[in-house]
């Protein structure tokens, strides 16, 4: 969704175009603010798009999110391109990266657009204001929980909008700060949301259901977390998608096992100096095969490249491995595909985020791929309900496998493979489905960290620093002493 409302950047409220990233000191074009806005439904309306417009640049956050665990190098074409994917894959990263700097800078925008919304969600009363602002909730909630997942300790500033100033005044929330307020949101969110969204790609009270248990998930709050996603499991609306192939072509978007997608499309708009425009998944284009000559597949940029051992992880009869990775060599003998090299080649790709032929008919390919990021599975909130039930004080094994095994039955399409173990054996397996399941999707890294493995898994990792990636080195010079960096960087 491309926003003609405003622009946002890092904490502190200028007026600038959409592709504009970088502080200017300018008279601003133009100024929306609670005078002159918000004094109709369309202006509501227009904000929420808005809102939702940053969930597109999240293709980073998968992106790196896969980069930086065991899963996957960074490729590309040689060791300097673009250095801070590589540092962040070797675990040498700074906090001068520009990688880093585009995540907090555009989930901040996110943030801050949500907010503008709520801080204003009283001055014009119509039918439907309570659902907008429901859904600003959901966003501002989903922002800061990859803030927080990132960066640790943020900012917040309740139901106001950052101004000028206040990175030297406000202090970096406590984690649990940001969950309680992640929580709150969410809470307030789901009493009004509809149980059926209002469009395509809108949030459903389910959605803020599954982010709710996540947010549970994440702090080791199990019970919590069960209640929360048994309210989505228990309500019927969704099932896993029988072929779970189809669940990564066009045809299979927002299908039965999607709570909530990040909607993309080919329309125009994103240039390399701006990737934050773009309409489309430009991490697929990043993903895709370099120099491919053959059916199915468009080219791409090989980044992102699945290791072997990531590829051998799957067990023998599994239909997820040549669904997630693509066996370059063997595609190739198989259709007479040709293809290039790049740095770190593997021989493998991210088959569920590489462009298809066809896919993007206006545009660049590469840049405004229309492949929607499958952000919230039904599969996940399984596999959620069945790590809450498997790790909590009282825990309900039973419960745990079902949910285990409904994921498992999908993926070798019989009942041989169920998993009958329990206590930390099962909890084992459930951490390992997760890899296998969601492999490609961005959540490793993040499940290794929460869970306490990410040392033991991920080469270079530093215990106590690593956790976290540092604040962008301009955040902490525009606070003035007011925020330390976190530790170790």
């Amino acid at each position: 969704m491309k926003s003609k409302v405003l622009s946002l950047t890092l904490l502190l409220f200028f007026v600038v175009t959409a592709c504009d990233d970088d502080f200017v000191e300018r008279t601003p074009v133009y100024a929306i603010d609670s005078e002159n806005y918000f004094n109709a439904e369309a202006d509501y309306n227009n904000a929420l798009i808005a809102a939702y417009d940053l969930l597109q640049a999240s293709y980073l956050n998968v992106m790196l999110g896969e980069i930086a665990s065991d899963n996957t190098l960074a490729g590309g074409e040689t060791a300097t391109d673009a250095p801070g994917i590589q540092q962040i894959d070797d675990m040498i990263h700074t906090p001068v990266n520009g990688q880093l700097k585009n995540i907090w800078d555009w989930m901040f925008a996110g943030v801050q657009r949500a907010t503008f919304i709520i801080e204003f969600q009283d001055k014009t009363e119509f039918e439907g204001r309570a659902q907008i602002v429901a859904e600003a909730r959901f966003l501002r909630a989903y922002y800061n929980f990859e803030l927080t997942k990132w960066f640790g300790p943020i900012p917040l500033k309740s139901d106001a909008r950052f101004a000028l100033g206040d990175e030297s005044s406000i202090p970096r929330a406590t984690v649990s700060e940001v969950y309680d307020a992640i929580e709150s949101d969410l809470t307030l969110a789901i009493a009004d949301l509809a149980v059926d969204a209002p469009a395509i790609g809108r949030v459903s009270r389910d959605a803020a259901l599954a982010l709710l248990g996540k947010a549970h998930l994440y702090q080791k709050e199990y019970a919590q977390a069960a209640t929360a996603l048994l309210g989505v499991i228990d309500s019927g609306r969704y099932q896993l998608a029988d072929d779970y192939a189809s669940i990564w072509e066009l045809t299979g978007e927002n299908g039965v096992e999607s709570v909530f997608e990040v909607q993309y499309t080919d329309a125009e708009g994103a240039t390399f100096d701006c990737f934050q425009c773009s309409e489309g998944n430009v991490a697929v284009g990043f993903n895709g095969i370099r120099n491919h000559t053959g059916p199915l597949y468009d080219n791409g940029f090989s980044f992102n490249v699945p290791t072997e051992e990531a590829f051998n992880a799957f067990e023998q009869g599994d239909s997820r491995q040549e669904v997630s990775i693509l066996d370059i060599d063997a595609w190739a003998a198989e259709t007479g595909a040709t293809f290039g090299i790049g740095n770190e080649h593997t021989g493998y790709y991210n088959r569920k985020y590489i462009a298809r032929k066809g896919d993007a008919n206006i545009g660049d390919p590469v840049l405004t791929n229309p492949n929607n990021y499958r952000s919230i599975r039904y599969a996940d909130v399984l596999l959620m309900a069945a790590e809450a039930f498997a790790f909590m004080e009282m825990s309900q094994d039973g419960k745990a496998r079902d949910y285990l095994n409904q994921v498992r039955r999908r993926a070798f399409g019989d009942m041989d493979h169920d998993i009958s173990a329990s206590g930390p054996a099962l909890q084992d397996f459930i951490l390992r489905e997760r890899r296998l399941e969601f492999v490609g999707e961005g959540h490793r890294f993040f499940d290794l960290v929460r869970t306490g493995r990410a040392a033991g898994a991920i080469d270079g990792f530093t215990a106590g620093k690593h956790e976290v990636f540092p604040v962008p080195f301009q955040e902490i010079q525009f606070s003035n002493g007011n925020w330390e960096q976190n530790p170790m960087y």
